[in-house]
């Protein structure tokens, strides 16, 4: 009997020293989880914080991207503006080459010319000292002849002083209606072969104008026509009106006005 008492008391204080040391271990097992729980918490409070930041950090890289971005499009455009620049430059530059080229060419043309006319310059030259030549030769005979004018203009009008009417029908008053319908007729004082012209001893005093024409005769022989184009007092210009006769006039020679 005391033994079946016993029995049950024992069993009693090993399920308590059990409890209790399962009691134990769930106290130490709970200090511990709390313990894990709070460092755990701690942790996780600053993984927020570095959450944080590092969204914090993204929103600042995100930012940064954006502007980034803004200015390489911005280079992108600068990129192709000077592309397109550089393409333009490319292309005058190919044009200037171009027209160097062509100017080298005109160059070399023109300096041809050049010598091409510096060589006709120098025949010209050549020519222009045997004209200058010639023409000193002609102003000489010019004057020669321009002094022989006045002298037979003053011998013309010293003839008019006296009363003498050279080359010119001399009629009394009683022939004065036959002389009015009778051609002016003179003669030739000058021949002038350089420049195609004679001097007669008919002026404006004989009623002579610029454009009047005369005949010329040697020995009576009919030999061409003349043209006055400059008129004196006592003298006046005729030029050949066909060149041909020039050669065959001589000082003397009659000359009549053609009538109209």
């Amino acid at each position: 009997m005391a033994d079946k008492i016993k029995s049950p008391i024992a069993i009693f204080v090993v399920l308590i020293l059990v409890s209790l040391s399962l009691a134990g271990a769930c106290f130490s097992l709970l200090r511990k989880e709390k313990a894990t729980s709070a460092r755990l918490q701690g942790e996780l409070e600053s993984l927020k914080i570095k959450q944080s930041a590092t969204e914090a950090k993204l929103q600042e890289y995100k930012k940064t991207i954006s502007q980034l971005e803004l200015k390489l499009k911005a280079a992108q455009a600068n990129i192709d503006a000077l592309t397109a620049t550089l393409e333009q430059e490319t292309t005058a530059k190919q044009e200037i080459l171009n027209q160097i080229q062509q100017l080298k060419a005109d160059l070399e043309k023109q300096k041809q010319s050049r010598a091409d006319l510096e060589t006709k310059l120098g025949s010209l030259q050549k020519n222009a000292e045997g004209t200058q030549a010639q023409l000193k030769e002609l102003e000489s005979k010019k004057a020669e002849l321009e002094e022989k004018v006045k002298s037979l203009e003053t011998q013309a009008q010293s003839a008019k002083t006296q009363g003498v009417e050279l080359g010119t029908i001399v009629v009394g008053a009683e022939g004065k209606e036959n002389a009015a319908a009778s051609p002016l007729e003179g003669k030739v004082l000058v021949v002038n072969k350089d420049y195609n012209f004679v001097v007669i001893n008919l002026g404006s005093k004989d009623g002579l104008n610029a454009g009047d024409i005369f005949s010329l005769y040697h020995n009576n022989k009919y030999m061409g026509d003349i043209k006055v184009e400059k008129v004196h007092d006592a003298m006046s210009a005729a030029d050949f009106m066909s060149v041909s006769i020039k050669d065959q006039v001589n000082e003397g020679d009659r000359v009549v006005q053609k009538t109209k």
